[in-house]
């Protein structure tokens, strides 16, 4: 690392271990996977409970340590708890609220609720406002933005590319039918933007369309639930969220959330072309009837 490892932040660490994870040993693979999914447990866990946690010893966590440039595994271990204390808005006590008052054939209801507060909760970090605003640049910078998300993360993309476009018509949404995923991406390259949307079980098109652009010279934004998903590697910008609920399919309430963080941010440092941009389709929309005001 090229920082001092008392102060790396934690993005920094995990996308080191998020980038080395193929190349580790079966050993420091698990090491890795649980320091990834499980950054509370390590701030504040003994390294040997951490250790029984993930199915490897403790001289497989120090070791995994020393390869990312720590000296000790206390100083790694650091810098999880730095992240931790800056802390998540604490959401989820709203949901447990609702636990105290609700009789038990309201669980399932209780528990979307309380696993949405936490999902949000954990968004909106000390460290995560620097990465919206990074995305914002990397957007606004652009000549063009591709987006892409398939199957159940499609329903971001197509929020990302809908919005987004109204203030940025250099916004296009990649839709992939009927064989058509390359010849939507031939017209991206050098000085262009991906954003791809991707969670467990992850979409093999998603992959492809990042290799094709990676190919290509064009940065990808990607927005996935681990770092060590797919989706990771080459990626100039990862947003790990929170994707918990009791429901059989990933939440996409913080990806939305984080969508409409990354779009605001882009108008409001963005130039006033994306204001008068607004202004244009509002009106525009009104002029065809397309909304219907309240008398």
């Amino acid at each position: 690392m090229t920082q001092d490892n008392a102060t790396a932040p934690l993005d920094s660490v995990n996308q080191a271990l998020a980038e080395s994870y193929a190349e580790l040993s079966p050993q420091l693979k698990l090491a890795a996977r649980y320091v990834l999914d499980h950054p509370m447990e390590i701030a504040f866990q003994s390294i040997r409970k951490s250790a029984a946690a993930a199915g490897v010893t403790s001289s497989t966590l120090m070791r995994l340590a020393k390869r990312l440039g720590f000296d000790s595994y206390e100083q790694f271990r650091e810098i999880f708890q730095s992240a931790v204390q800056a802390g998540p808005i604490e959401l989820s006590g709203r949901a447990s609220s609702l636990k105290a008052l609700a009789g038990s054939d309201d669980q399932v209801f209780v528990d979307v609720g309380d696993t949405a507060f936490d999902n949000i909760g954990r968004l909106f970090t000390a460290d995560m406002q620097p990465k919206v605003r990074a995305a914002a640049e990397r957007l606004l910078a652009a000549g063009k933005v591709a987006v892409v998300g398939f199957r159940d993360a499609f329903a971001c993309a197509y929020h990302f590319a809908y919005v987004g476009r109204i203030a940025m018509p250099n916004v296009q949404l990649i839709r992939g039918q009927e064989g058509g995923l390359l010849t939507e991406l031939a017209t991206f390259g050098e000085g262009d933007v991906v954003v791809a949307f991707g969670f467990d079980p992850y979409c093999a098109e998603t992959v492809r369309a990042l290799e094709v652009t990676r190919a290509n010279g064009v940065e990808a934004i990607v927005v996935t639930d681990t770092l060590r998903s797919p989706l990771v590697p080459g990626a100039a910008l990862t947003f790990n969220i929170a994707t918990a609920t009791p429901h059989f399919f990933p939440s996409i309430l913080s990806a939305i959330t984080l969508i409409e963080a990354i779009l605001a941010e882009c108008v409001a440092y963005g130039p006033e072309a994306l204001v008068d941009n607004v202004s244009r389709f509002e009106s525009r929309m009104r002029e065809l009837g397309a909304y219907i005001d309240l008398e």
